[in-house]
């Protein structure tokens, strides 16, 4: 594809880009919203005429109809909501400037990328009379960086009506080179599951007092020693699933060394690389256990006053093996070591993994192949949360990839200052979804 072409796709992105869509918590803001849905439809007319359109309170749902309407529809999703763009960019968050071979501005990644380039592949294939063989749906939430209202919503809704889909297809990992620390070669992540997220409250208690005459074991110092032992994370079970143990494999073939004889011979050596992969990978070594992070805190009101509440918030994801409720029993337990009480303002969502083996994933992991050249596709578990935790009540098979070429610092920006997108990645990115389209 002609570098033109991807300038002209990069300044359609662009326009999307300088249309600010911040969610905000308990914020209700659908005017924003809707301002961005009439851009779109400004954007994408043949794709506009062609679907049917629901609005959930800013979330859209799309229906694009196929020749069978027997045939098991799919799903193609994204989110239009972004984070806020605080610090000092060195390119306005909302200007959508391009420069130096890359668009730059808040949701280039995450993730109206992905909208762009599936409506862009539709826009396109309606152009040429194009029909997909069965239903194809386009769903985009207003809610993803907040509540995750508008995705639950949808897919309660898509629930009583008895619809189910074939597969799904979500934002979620990237093209990137060495994306876990270690491995050669440039890979296609594509997340079959993610870990469900949950938020913890740990809370200490007193009889308060005058910091002058400080007794011992206070709230505060209480939860230091309970989150330094919390954060040696080892009342969680490290263990390598299915999913990860084919990560490796398929890795490993790309793999010089050590670490790449280790990788091709996982069946052997899984023992070894469960102690050894979160010092060599904190990202692989994520994916084999619960993890808790701690975010928020509060004690005294003043700097000579000891609390008689002091609390910490921790961020906690589980794994699939160790579950929802044995994370929460074992971390409240050793909260309980250091008289510290736990609640849970929320529970968050465990959500099912997909089968790499799956047709879903075969026809995701071929439209790769067919796209990016020399790129391996690899499953793999998302230590983030996406949308598609609520899809898993109606599909069996939720994939997670966005299919753009990204590097390290590019990753880095995503929630963070200077999010960009390369504009050479976009043409491939509108390829891989019109494979998507004509393979199902």
């Amino acid at each position: 594809m002609r570098l033109d072409k991807n300038l002209e796709y990069a300044q359609v992105l662009s326009k999307m880009i300088q249309c600010e869509t911040i969610s905000v918590m308990d914020v209700k803001q659908p005017e924003k919203f809707r301002k961005f849905h009439e851009l779109i439809k400004e954007m994408f007319p043949k794709f506009f005429e062609t679907v049917e359109v629901e609005d959930f309170d800013g979330s859209l749902l799309m229906r694009w109809k196929g020749k069978n309407p027997n045939k098991q529809p799919v799903l193609l999703m994204s989110h239009h909501d972004v984070v806020e763009a605080d610090g000092p960019w060195t390119h306005e968050p909302f200007k959508g400037e391009i420069q130096d071979g890359k668009l730059w501005g808040r949701g280039t990644l995450d993730t109206k990328c992905n909208l762009w380039a599936m409506l862009q592949a539709a826009e396109e294939m309606i152009s040429r009379g194009f029909t997909p063989e069965c239903d194809i749906y386009f769903e985009s939430a207003c809610t993803e960086e907040t509540t995750g209202e508008g995705a639950d919503t949808i897919t309660t809704e898509l629930e009583k009506r008895g619809i189910r889909f074939r597969m799904t297809i979500d934002e979620g990992g990237f093209i990137m080179y060495d994306p876990i620390g270690g491995a050669d070669g440039t890979f296609a992540m594509i997340g079959v599951g993610e870990k469900g997220c949950a938020d913890l409250k740990f809370i200490a208690r007193s009889s308060g007092g005058h910091a002058s005459t400080p007794g011992k074991d206070t709230p505060l110092v209480r939860l230091g020693k309970f989150m330094s032992e919390a954060d040696k994370a080892k009342c969680f079970d490290a263990k390598m699933n299915p999913v990860v143990e084919e990560m490796f494999k398929r890795m490993g073939k790309a793999t010089k060394g050590g670490l790449g004889f280790l990788f091709r011979n996982v069946a052997i050596f899984k023992p070894l690389l469960v102690k050894v992969m979160p010092g060599v990978s904190p990202t692989a070594g994520a994916m084999l256990k619960t993890t808790l992070a701690f975010t928020m805190a509060e004690g005294a009101n003043g700097t000579n006053v000891l609390p008689q509440e002091a609390w910490v918030i921790g961020n906690m994801r589980f794994s699939h093996h160790q579950g929802q409720q044995d994370s929460f029993d074992k971390i409240r337990a050793l909260a309980a070591k250091y008289d510290v009480d736990m609640e849970i303002p929320d529970p968050g969502f465990a959500s099912n993994v997909t089968d790499y083996r799956s047709e879903g994933f075969k026809i995701c992991e071929e439209a790769v192949k067919e796209v990016f050249e020399g790129v391996v596709p690899a499953p793999y578990i998302m230590n983030g949360a996406s949308d598609s935790r609520y899809f898993s009540r109606v599909s069996d098979c939720c994939l997670r990839f966005a299919p753009f070429l990204i590097d390290d610092q590019q990753l880095d920006s995503i929630h963070g200052i200077d999010e960009n997108i390369n504009i050479d990645t976009l043409s491939k990115a509108v390829e891989f979804f019109k494979s998507i389209m004509r393979r199902v």
